[in-house]
């Protein structure tokens, strides 16, 4: 059966990946969208509504494509909604958003899932699979780009926050991922330009990871690269493919149908813990 999703946001990435790819199919079908400017989401071509309890009354689910802040307000109005839950990273701008957040998906008992994209490709679940085999006790990520620099991604918050909370997310959770469960950070540097982060495992293992999204001209692709005792294993963004927003609205559909998913709102808190303890090293 086909997920009914509603959209809340009409921005960029909204015009870009959530709009089109939910009304594409065929596991999901764009219900409608709720946008603070009407205006913006009607290009779409979806129902338009005017209140956002209105969206809820139209579909199974509802996908996020607002500001870190914005989601951490209305996730909880669908999640007391009882609505299935797409949500964006960061889970919130804030610990106390993304707590609140959680707490109201966990009440609710509904369905939840996060946007971390590296995580729906083929090649990064191959690249996992292969890492688990290396004994591995190291690693580090890298994420660098211009984005801050200007065009559709130079938005209030990314301007005022900087890379660890857009990009950080990414980088984090692959390395968690790779290496098991990140139990401390330490950060350096400065979150509008460049920001290190030495992240220690529950396996014993450690990474780095480095975080930049104001170099200007051409960059490296964003890389996650592994180290154990039987070799080594590297990952780049060239490699994910084209088909990641796709497979991972097929895993939401299933998720609404069948319930839980490693990536969900309490896997969005834990990586917001990690981030907040970070910005807070780094005043």
């Amino acid at each position: 059966m086909t997920l009914s999703v509603g959209l809340v946001g009409a921005g960029p990435w909204a015009e870009m990946v959530h709009a089109p790819m939910l009304a594409a199919g065929p596991n999901t079908r764009l219900a409608g969208v709720w946008a603070r400017r009407p205006e913006a989401a009607a290009r779409f071509g979806a129902p338009v509504f005017e209140r956002i309890e209105e969206l809820f009354d139209n579909c199974e689910a509802v996908a996020f494509s607002v500001p870190p802040a914005v989601q951490a307000e209305l996730g909880v109005l669908a999640a007391k909604a009882g609505k299935a839950l797409l949500l964006e990273k960061p889970l919130a701008a804030d610990l106390a958003g993304a707590r609140r957040l959680a707490e109201a998906v966990a009440e609710a008992g509904v369905p939840s899932q996060m946007v971390l994209t590296w995580r729906y490709s083929p090649a990064t679940r191959a690249f996992l699979a292969r890492v688990s085999a290396l004994e591995p006790f190291g690693g580090r990520a890298a994420n660098v780009s211009g984005a801050m620099l200007g065009g559709d991604f130079a938005t209030s918050w990314r301007l005022e926050r900087g890379a660890i909370l857009d990009v950080g997310p990414h980088m984090i959770d692959m390395l968690d991922a790779a290496l098991g469960k990140v139990v401390g950070v330490r950060a350096h540097g400065n979150p509008l330009g460049w920001v290190g982060l030495l992240l220690e495992h529950e396996t014993g293992a450690v990474s780095e990871a480095s975080l930049c999204m104001s170099v200007p001209g051409e960059v490296p692709p964003s890389q996650v690269e592994i180290y154990g005792r039987l070799g080594r294993e590297s990952l780049d963004d060239t490699r994910l493919g084209s088909d990641v927003f796709s497979l991972m609205l097929a895993e939401f559909a299933l998720t609404v149908r069948r319930g839980g998913h490693p990536l969900d709102a309490a896997h969005g808190l834990r990586l917001q813990e990690i981030i907040a303890a970070a910005e807070e090293q780094l005043g």
